[in-house]
């Protein structure tokens, strides 16, 4: 298959992707969807559960999927920030001279799972920050650049668990999703438990596409049009949350970059060149869900934040054209 790829052949490319992923994760298609979405756009994600949900089961499944080099860090508290981007070492060549070398972290690969991030402390979650935002780390006053197509995928257990730090703001403001597994129905658990009776369906997975054909569809992506009807829409939303008299702040421009994005690659995954309110409405709650904070402690819980967010949706406007 080609690397270069035009919109016309991101629907059967996606397609493909959702489908040996699904063999997989039963009962999570939306997930999937959006998973994916992100990944079109070149974005991280945060995948927020409660433990045994397939968190990190999913992200194993798109490393193999989309080809990647992928790694894993194991996130705990006395990770220390070089643990992750590496660090510079003295060492000693064979005619006995001396000089610092920078030993690569786990960073340095196409996808990193940071699995259980929130049991990070904070110095360390903030070390992520440079490679999450620049795709660099710096260290020695030396910058190195981190492999493309670079993504980290996140797992995190709700902040109520014991023993986890909840991420800082400009933290939460790096993932371009927020995702939840959510739990099977009983067939599909019934389903679930047959799939792994003998073998783990993991394992039979092969390679969709490449970091490289990733990388042009990412350029594809972006050549998905906007009406000014629907940016003003886009913008009513991102709007309504500045003023809404229970949100103690509302969405960053980052944060309306970010939808667009979003909705772009949903259309795309359709095989469209141009966006809907449809496509708006598909990311408005994964991609703005974390990005919100109410101004009322009682409405801190990511149920009443999206239920703020349902509401916006449901008070804005759409263009009919």
């Amino acid at each position: 298959m080609s690397d270069s790829f035009r919109l016309s052949d991101i629907p059967a490319l996606t397609a493909s992707l959702m489908s040996e992923a699904g063999r997989v994760i039963i009962g999570s298609s939306d997930t999937i969807r959006m998973l994916t979405a992100a990944i079109l756009c070149g974005e991280h994600v945060l995948l927020e559960d409660l433990p045994g949900t397939g968190k990190t089961t999913l992200v194993k499944a798109f490393a193999r999927l989309t080809g990647c080099d992928a790694k894993r860090v194991q996130c705990t508290p006395d990770l220390m920030p070089a643990d992750l981007t590496g660090f510079e070492m003295l060492q000693q060549d064979a005619s006995g001279t001396r000089q610092m070398v920078f030993r690569e972290g786990p960073v340095f690969t196409n996808l990193l799972l940071a699995d259980e991030i929130n049991r990070m402390a904070p110095r360390s979650q903030s070390g992520l920050l440079e490679c999450m935002a620049e795709h660099q780390v710096t260290a020695g006053g030396k910058t190195y650049r981190l492999p493309q197509p670079f993504f980290v995928i996140a797992t995190q257990n709700p902040i109520e668990l014991q023993g986890t730090f909840p991420l800082p703001e400009a933290q939460l403001d790096r993932f371009f999703m927020r995702l939840s597994m959510g739990n099977p129905d009983r067939d599909q658990e019934r389903a679930i438990l047959a799939d792994r009776q003998k073998a783990d369906p993991l394992d039979a997975l092969s390679a969709v596409t490449s970091p490289e054909q990733i990388l042009s569809v990412q350029q594809a992506v972006r050549e998905v049009s906007a009406s000014e009807a629907v940016l003003d829409y886009l913008l009513s939303l991102v709007e309504a949350t500045r003023n809404h008299p229970k949100l103690r702040f509302g969405l960053s421009t980052r944060a309306a970059i970010a939808l667009r994005h979003a909705a772009q690659a949903l259309a795309a995954m359709e095989g469209r060149d141009y966006l809907l309110p449809d496509d708006i409405k598909a990311a408005w709650i994964p991609v703005c869900g974390h990005r919100i904070q109410a101004s009322d402690g009682l409405l801190s819980e990511r149920k009443a934040s999206e239920a703020i967010l349902a509401d916006i949706l449901a008070q804005t406007e759409v263009p009919k054209q």
